[in-house]
Order: structure tokens, then C-alpha cells, then sequence
């Protein structure tokens, strides 16, 4: 197909920054480490993003790149379940285009960098390095062009890791970054594309691995601003546009273990021993250990201390974050055997449940369907009024300070539409203001303190510059399904009408076209375990 533009220009250089929200942007700012960044939020036009439900980054990207939301797109969660067997999501997951392969469809070439669940890539005009849920030296389109760019740019990481850096350091993560710049870079100078999509993971990462230090969150988002200043200097952008998945910001409230709550009326069961499914912490472990030695010696005193603790209620992820804060996980994580672990811990007894949180970053509750889950539990004919029992239980739940802890408890087809709704949580629980969390984990006790201090709020943010944008509207609603619309506008394509956002008013809408189904690839296993711990890492399992 023949090229739409032949001069070389970059039309539309997009930045994605995961968790980017002016809470945290503002700081940054008004301190200085953040001048580019400043630069085009100040003088272009910027607002709000709203993101999505749940926020999280492996579904709110793909609602980001395809303008649709879960129910179509088909991605709710890191995980995806068939019955009670479940897999890390890939882009093979993701049922409907991306925005890139529209742009190819309609003669424009593009370079993707780093952005989530794009692994494994399909065919299109340009250039894509996958990013987060891909695994270490993934599949990269076209074949073979992350040799080529490890050649021309010095070694290429998907996560940040060990090597002349200590892991999670501020050296590991400045590389990481500098990485993804580089290579970004290469790719644009090799393909000189119409769009380009940079994404930098690590503003989300930092508040997860290292929450609260001010001095890794400000080496981040300075060395982020660097490479956006090399990029725009060398790649001369007509426009750029920046976005995020979602916002970022303190839990002050409280944790809500739901399953919990579940239990005791009489939703969930529960078994000891390994046996249930999927269980949560076996990242978190084998994340302790090093090697399967471990598992074979016999107890020592530690390894009894553990399983009494964990009958009390303290969990292999509470264990691992104390040992890691005060530098002791590595050496006490060679010495704590994964199946002493998991039998001292309880586990949802998933297929001989009623009803159960699957993973917390669904939000929701799935009830065992009859018919629909391998051995449901609850009658078709049951199925309403189950459901709407348990909406009006969970609504009524208060934390210890009497406050609600859900701001919103409803049906799932209240928050998503499409083909692919049956997948989502039959219940869906939004807690308030995301102040407060939910988890999956089985204790004693109903509320806790929350796991992580930092996670993930609603509220993004937007910013665009450039000839293609009227820098003197204002954004003030826009939305996270805005975005790929918005993309179709800046280069005259015509926006799918099955998309769930409209152009934002600081472009002048392109038409609105029925396009044909997509035809997307079978679905394919992620089954690394490299990705499962990272991913536990970071908080999400």
C-alpha cells in the first residue's frame, strides 16, 4: 500500500505516561525536574482524563488504543479466566484493532513502543516493541528489528532487571527509560513514520516498588522528561499528545478483604493445601526462593514461624514487603520453602464457591454459574436474585470509621457493553474515591490496613500541541476512550463508530464509518513465569 505522506514527517507523536495525573505532575513541575513536560502542558492545551473501570493498566491501555471499552475489547484484568484456569493477557486477548492498524489500513506507517499488552504484535505499516506482559526478548514486529535495534542501540529491556545496576535501583531504572528512548528513536529515524506512540511504564512502577520515595519517583520522572526532550528535538513532531491509563495517588482507607466477607455468608469455601485456584501468592514465593532446593529440606525454625503466622492471617505478600523493606528478603527467601507456605495459608475453594473474588484488579465479584462455570455452583434460575442479593450486601458495607466502602456496587452491564460482558465480574465494586482496597486474599480479619500506600486512582491526564490542535479550547471532560478517535481526527481517518468516545473538541472530528468485524488472531498462552512474578512484583496478583 502506498504511503499517505511521503516527506518524512512525524504527524503525531503520542507519549503515554502510566499513572501520569497532575497530583504528581504538579510537584514535579513547580521543583523543575520535569521542564519538557511543563513545557507542552503549558503551552498547548491539557485537562483531565477519565479513565476507565477497572483502572488499571493492562485493560485501560487497550480501552486507550482501540476507543473501546472492556466489553468490547475483551481485557478486564492482567489475568484472564477460562473456568477456573487462568493466564496473564496478551495482545492476542484484545478482540478489536488497535489504532495503529487502522492508521495501516488507511496508508499511515506508525512506531509503538513499550506499550502494553502489544505482545505478540501483528502485521502493520511500521515498527513495534512490545511492552508490559511481554516477555524478555519478546516477538517484535517486524521480525527481527529488536536485534537490529540492540545492534544499533546497546542492549533492549522490557523491565528493569539486574545487571551492572542493582535491581530496582535509580541506575536500573534511569537505563530502562533510557532504553526505551533510544530505541524509539532508532525506530522513527529507520521507518519515519506518520504516528508514533512512546510509552514509559516506570511512572507507574516507581509508586509500587519504591512508594513514597520522593528521590526514585523524581529520578523517574526526570529521566522520563529527558528522553521525551531527545525524542521531540530528533524526531521534529507536528504535534504531540500526551495521556494516561490513570492516576495515581495515596490509600488512606482501608482494605477490604472480600472474600472474606464472602465466606462468611455463606458465598465462599475454602481448603487448605495447595489446592485452590489460582493461588495468589505463589509469584510472591517462588519470588522469595531461589531454586527448587528449597522446597526440599525439612523445617527449621523459621519455616515453622511462618506457618503458624500464616494461620493467623499474615500472608506470604505482607511477609515478603516487611523482609524487603528492611533488606532481609533475599536471605530469609532462600530459606522459605513455597509448600510449607502455601499449606499453611487458605485459598478459595473456587469450583465449590457460590460466589468469589477472582483478582482483585477486576473489581468485582463472579458468581459460579451453572452452565457457564466447569462446576457451577448456583442455578440459572437463581442467577438475579443471587446477584442482586449480593449488590445490596456489598453496598451496605462500611469500614471501621462507618464510612461506605464502596462508592458504586452494581451489575456489570451498568459498566460495560459489548460482545464480550459474560467475561467481566457479574457484580462490579468500585471502592470510594479509590481510597479504599479490595483484596482476595483469605484472613481472619474483614479489614486491614491497605497492602500497597500508593495505587491507582481514576483521573488521568491529558495534554496536546501543535497546528493539528485549538490550544485555546479547554479540556475539561474528556475520556480515556477519547483518545483513539482523536488519533483518527489528526490524520482524516474516519473514527469507528463502534468506539466508545467521540474526537475531543480541540480537533475537528473526522467522519464516523461502520468498519468490518475485526478479524483477530487465536488466542495465545502467555505462560511465562518471568512475567507472572513482575507483575506479582508490582502488586497487581
Amino acid at each position: 500500500m502506498e504511503r499517505a505522506t511521503d516527506d518524512g514527517d512525524l504527524r503525531l507523536l503520542v507519549l503515554g505516561l502510566d499513572a501520569g495525573c497532575r497530583p504528581v505532575l504538579e510537584p514535579l513541575f513547580e521543583s523543575g525536574v520535569m521542564p519538557t513536560v511543563r513545557r507542552l502542558f503549558d503551552g498547548g492545551t491539557s485537562g483531565p482524563l477519565e479513565s476507565q473501570i477497572p483502572p488499571w493498566t493492562a485493560s485501560a491501555w487497550p480501552s486507550l488504543y482501540t476507543g473501546k471499552n472492556p466489553g468490547k475489547h475483551g481485557v478486564y484484568d492482567f489475568l484472564s479466566f477460562d473456568g477456573y484456569d487462568w493466564d496473564v493477557v496478551n495482545s492476542t486477548y484484545v478482540r478489536e484493532r488497535a489504532i495503529w492498524e487502522l492508521l495501516s489500513d488507511h496508508g499511515h506507517s506508525s512506531v509503538v513502543v513499550n506499550l502494553p499488552v502489544t505482545h505478540p504484535p501483528r502485521e502493520f505499516d511500521g515498527a513495534l516493541i512490545p511492552g508490559l506482559t511481554a516477555p524478555e526478548e519478546p516477538a517484535c514486529h517486524p521480525e527481527g528489528i529488536l536485534a537490529e535495534v540492540e545492534q544499533a542501540c546497546g542492549d533492549y529491556r522490557v523491565y528493569p532487571r539486574s545487571g551492572p545496576e542493582p535491581d530496582r535501583s535509580l541506575e536500573s531504572y534511569e537505563r530502562t527509560l533510557a532504553d526505551r528512548g533510544a530505541a524509539f528513536r532508532y525506530l522513527c529515524d529507520r521507518f519515519e513514520p506518520d504516528f508514533g506512540f512512546l510509552q514509559f511504564q516506570l511512572t507507574d512502577s516507581v509508586f509500587h516498588e519504591r512508594p513514597g520515595d520522593r528521590r526514585a519517583i523524581e529520578a523517574v520522572y526526570s529521566e522520563v522528561d529527558r528522553q521525551i526532550a531527545d525524542t521531540i528535538a530528533e524526531t521534529d513532531p507536528e504535534n504531540v499528545l500526551v495521556v494516561s491509563d490513570h492516576g495515581m495517588g495515596t490509600v488512606d482507607g482501608h482494605e477490604f478483604r472480600i472474600n472474606e466477607f464472602l465466606r462468611e455468608r455463606g458465598y465462599v469455601s475454602a481448603r487448605s493445601g495447595g489446592d485452590g485456584m489460582p493461588n495468589w501468592s505463589t509469584a510472591w514465593e517462588n519470588d522469595l526462593l531461589e531454586g527448587e532446593e528449597a522446597s526440599e529440606r525439612d523445617q527449621g525454625p523459621l519455616e515453622r514461624a511462618m506457618n503458624v503466622a500464616a494461620t493467623v492471617g499474615l500472608t506470604t505478600q505482607r511477609v515478603a514487603a516487611a523482609l524487603d523493606l528492611i533488606g532481609l528478603k533475599e536471605p530469609i527467601g532462600t530459606r522459605v520453602p513455597n509448600d510449607v507456605l502455601r499449606a499453611a495459608s487458605e485459598q478459595v475453594d473456587f469450583p465449590n464457591s457460590r460466589a468469589y473474588v477472582r483478582s482483585k484488579s477486576e473489581l468485582g465479584v463472579r458468581i459460579n454459574l451453572e452452565g457457564r462455570e466447569p462446576n457451577g455452583q448456583v442455578p440459572r434460575a437463581e442467577y438475579d436474585r443471587v446477584r442482586a442479593e449480593l449488590v445490596d450486601e456489598l453496598s451496605a458495607v462500611e469500614t471501621p470509621a462507618g464510612e461506605a466502602m464502596f462508592e458504586t456496587v452494581v451489575p456489570r452491564e451498568t459498566v460495560f457493553q459489548g460482545p464480550h460482558v459474560d467475561e467481566a465480574p457479574d457484580v462490579v465494586t468500585v471502592p470510594t474515591d479509590f481510597d479504599n482496597a479490595i483484596a482476595a486474599d483469605l484472613e481472619k480479619d474483614r479489614f486491614g490496613e491497605p497492602m500497597e500506600p500508593w495505587n491507582h486512582k481514576r483521573t488521568g491526564v491529558v495534554a496536546a500541541a501543535g497546528p493539528a490542535f485549538d490550544e485555546s479550547v479547554p479540556l475539561t471532560d474528556a475520556s480515556i476512550f477519547d483518545v483513539a478517535p482523536t488519533i483518527c481526527s489528526v490524520f482524516d481517518v474516519a473514527v469507528d463508530a463502534a468506539m466508545d468516545g467521540e474526537p475531543l473538541p480541540i480537533v475537528d472530528g473526522s467522519s464516523t464509518t461502520e468498519y468490518p468485524a475485526y478479524d483477530a488472531d487465536a488466542i495465545t498462552a502467555t505462560d511465562d513465569a518471568a512475567v507472572e512474578d513482575r507483575l506479582s512484583d508490582l502488586g497487581y496478583l
